[in-house]
């Protein structure tokens, strides 16, 4: 038999489709369920990247039947799906659509959805193949996993696999991680848990690992011989909205800084992994999670603030004492900076600057690589005055891109020196539009590849640094800022103590 050529399993630029299997969405009534996974599973079959052999089952309490749940989901997924609506692509999908009502705690609802995925295995083809996702909060994982466990629907076999999917937080503190990686772990084996956070997904994140290692004109700088510090920053214009009752039990830190930034600190400042398996690239990144120190004096080194009323786009807002549902006399943070080291040879001696806030200016996520100055400059003071560091800035969203910030001489009979600009955008490069993240995540849990997925080790490592912070602001009020604002003065003090100061996005 003659070999196709085109099909070497080693090319990785062929679309991989999972096999046939079934996609169970625990929470499928939320807003998660509704503005991301139902466009997301769409947005995949419009690509063609789903098995012909598919089936989403959607459980909750409302007493649905398959149509009226059909019904949702199409509503869901034309109103956010990325690409273009196409009926009969819905169609398609709309034939393995199913819906199963019931409570956590009611093992009749489970033994009707074990028997129903049972069904699904001979009319509609699966395989006895599916990933379960649990859009839900954290505290009903128990009653869910021992309910699977019960029916036998988490048992993996050599003729079909089952997955789950486990959204953040990932716990509270250290030892309530540790708690429920156990649990998760008692139930499914660990290759098959996905531990998901967002982030990964983002295509520009994803691209930090190109940028790095598949250019040789990035990664002889990459290292505190000639970086003078990182910064990495997570700004949000909006407030908590309906999440109150979240948002007060767990604040900002816990929020984002634990998870999403510690995860963008992890992949700037990883070694190069062998190759690009799951197994070395988690490895690498665990290596950075467990060298990052805090500083000696966190009283100077890490700030909290909680947004006051002001101006954003015009409009006055409230501040997050007069949100709905928050104590009028709360401590919760809704901005943190921190100051961070790592402790590695590459690293050693810069600071990593980490800072995510809500009512901040605009929405903005990024990574920037700020420079050492040059360190003889044949120039007067007044022809650099202008002159900043040199800076390369990985935007992560919204206008995602790269941007390398230098020094050149301004037109004229004058010598004068000041900072321009050099910028990739993803949308004028390349004629596809990125996919979303949630779109990447799925099909990657449908594949079976954990690469862009924590794992325990990492987590817990995360929240062993993240403790003793909010141990130390424990009790503690934190520094007031305006809505609209780039958080409180005190951040920026942080900085200015060192002789820096943060970078506008």
């Amino acid at each position: 038999m003659i070999r196709n050529p085109l099909r070497d399993p080693r090319d990785r630029r062929l679309p991989r489709v999972p096999e046939p299997c079934a996609l169970v969405v625990f929470g499928i009534t939320g807003d998660l369920a509704r503005k991301k996974l139902l466009p997301a599973v769409y947005d995949l079959a419009n690509r063609g990247l789903l098995p012909t052999n598919f089936a989403l089952l959607g459980f909750a309490r409302r007493e649905w039947d398959d149509a009226a749940f059909a019904e949702l989901a199409r509503d869901a997924a034309r109103k956010a799906a990325r690409t273009p609506w196409r009926e009969e692509v819905w169609e398609r999908l709309a034939g393995g659509v199913h819906f199963v009502h019931g409570s956590f705690d009611d093992d009749n609802a489970f033994d009707a959805l074990a028997e129903r995925l049972h069904e699904l295995e001979g009319s509609s083809g699966i395989g006895g193949n599916a990933a379960f996702y649990l859009s839900i909060p954290p505290g009903q994982f128990p009653v869910v996993l021992k309910q699977m466990q019960r029916t036998g629907m988490a048992d993996s076999t050599p003729e079909r696999w089952r997955r789950v999917v486990v959204e953040k937080p990932f716990g509270t503190d250290l030892p309530s991680s540790r708690e429920l990686n156990a649990l998760v772990d008692s139930v499914f084996t660990p290759e098959d848990v996905f531990r998901i956070d967002h982030y990964l997904g983002k295509e520009t994140v994803q691209n930090l690992l190109a940028l790095r290692f598949a250019n040789t004109l990035f990664e002889p700088v990459w290292n505190g011989h000639h970086v003078d510090s990182v910064q990495i920053t997570m700004a949000e214009d909006v407030g908590i909205g309906t999440r109150a009752a979240f948002y007060e039990r767990t604040g900002a830190a816990r929020d984002v800084l634990q998870n999403h930034l510690l995860q963008l600190l992890a992949l700037t400042a990883m070694e190069e992994p062998v190759n690009f398996s799951a197994e070395e690239i988690r490895t690498e990144k665990l290596k950075v999670l467990r060298a990052i120190s805090l500083p000696a004096d966190l009283s100077a080194s890490a700030v909290r603030g909680q947004y006051e009323q002001g101006w954003l786009a015009g409009q006055r807002v409230p501040g997050y004492r007069q949100e709905e549902g928050v104590a009028p006399d709360s401590r919760t943070e809704t901005f943190a900076a921190v100051r961070f080291g790592v402790e590695t040879r590459r690293w050693a001696g810069v600071p990593f600057y980490l800072r995510a806030g809500k009512r901040l200016p605009r929405r903005v996520t990024e990574i920037a690589l700020v420079f050492e100055r040059a360190p003889h400059l044949p120039f007067s003071d007044t022809d650099t005055e202008e002159l900043g560091n040199n800076q390369l800035v990985i935007r992560v969203q919204p206008d995602e891109g790269v941007t390398l910030k230098f020094g050149s001489k301004v037109p004229g009979s004058v010598m004068e020196v000041r900072d321009v600009s050099m910028d990739f955008l993803y949308g004028e490069q390349f004629t596809e539009s990125s996919p979303e993240a949630y779109e990447r995540l799925l099909l990657d849990v449908l594949l079976g590849d954990a690469t862009l997925f924590p794992r325990n080790s990492e987590v817990e490592a995360s929240w062993a640094v993240i403790d003793p912070l909010e141990a130390f602001w424990a009790g503690s009020t934190p520094h007031p800022y305006r809505a609209g604002e780039w958080g409180p003065r005190a951040a920026d003090e942080m900085l200015a103590a060192e002789g820096r100061r943060w970078r506008r996005p």
